[in-house]
């Protein structure tokens, strides 16, 4: 998801956060979250080992009228443990951040 502001130094960061218990039009809930974040172009790969130290509270999720299956959602990440880099020893930590996306529920 792009940054508000466009990039950080020159870097983009990108972020995959997956949210299996999630369930279409659902608001209003906290869902356990797998997070990766990456620095693009540059290797560095950072992520939750499990579902244990992140979470979700999904804001609302809102259908979108003009797109069969798609939902505006928004909402809070919240980690209480860093995502450590994959193959080396730093980590990065995710105390709070706050999101909006486009889900696509439709069965492919």
């Amino acid at each position: 998801m792009p940054r508000p502001n466009g990039d950080v130094g020159g870097e983009r960061i990108a972020m995959i956060v997956a949210m299996p218990a999630l369930a279409a039009s659902a608001s209003g809930v906290e869902c356990p979250s797998n997070v990766m974040a990456t620095v693009e172009g540059s290797g560095r790969f950072f992520s939750t080992p499990g579902l244990e130290s992140c979470w979700m509270e999904i804001g609302t999720q809102t259908a979108i009228a003009e797109q069969d299956g798609h939902y505006a959602v928004d909402g809070t990440l919240y980690c209480i443990a860093p995502l450590g880099k994959i193959n080396g020893d730093a980590a990065v930590t995710i105390p709070e951040l706050s999101f909006s996306a486009i889900i696509n529920w439709k069965k492919q």
